[in-house]
């Protein structure tokens, strides 16, 4: 098996590319060790040494060091543990454990504007993203503010606000006049 790595715009953070898929569909997120209890694969990432996260899309691991930590010391034992996972034959994810669809349901007048959204998102945003090895999800809409959640490499990384600003907020703000900002939320 040979995993290839590629780096992404926030240093703390390496895409790690097993060339398997990792989730059929969806993401999921894994902000600490606590969180990776329902995951095999995640638990065996944190336990290779000073991780502070872990991200799954459908053919990648995003693994998030510690900042005291240095790439060259911790990068071969999480190649190691991703491999000794995939050669174990188990799950990803535990039994009842499910990946995230991504963005979070709304309800209320504002429905056609959210769907657009969630579309643009989904068509123009979320594919370059996951690219750099994270993803960024619909979290909620009000007076003309949208607010988006940032996992995996896109979460502390050093241009997430610009990325935000000048990138998401233009695009939304030009096909959708009702929308005035985009804001990030905490998870």
């Amino acid at each position: 098996m040979f995993i290839q790595t590629e780096s992404t715009p926030n240093p703390a953070t390496l895409k790690f590319l097993p060339g398997q898929t990792v989730l059929e569909l969806g993401t999921a997120d894994f902000p600490n060790a606590e969180a990776a209890e329902k995951s095999p694969l995640a638990k065996r990432v944190f336990a290779a040494g000073p991780v502070t996260g872990v991200f799954f899309g459908t053919d990648f691991v995003t693994v998030t060091k510690a900042d005291d930590a240095d790439w060259q010391h911790i990068k071969p034992a999480i190649l190691g543990a991703i491999m000794e996972h995939y050669q174990s034959g188990a799950a990803v994810m535990d039994g009842e454990a499910k990946a995230a669809g991504g963005h979070a349901e709304h309800t209320g007048e504002d429905g056609d504007i959210v769907r657009q959204i969630k579309e643009l998102l989904d068509t123009r945003v979320r594919p370059a993203v996951a690219q750099d090895g994270g993803d960024i999800t619909f979290h909620g809409f009000e007076r003309g503010v949208v607010y988006l959640h940032m996992q995996g490499a896109c979460a502390g990384c050093p241009s997430s606000t610009l990325t935000l600003k000048m990138g998401i907020e233009n695009l939304l703000r030009h096909y959708i006049p009702e929308v005035t900002e985009v804001r990030p939320v905490a998870a």
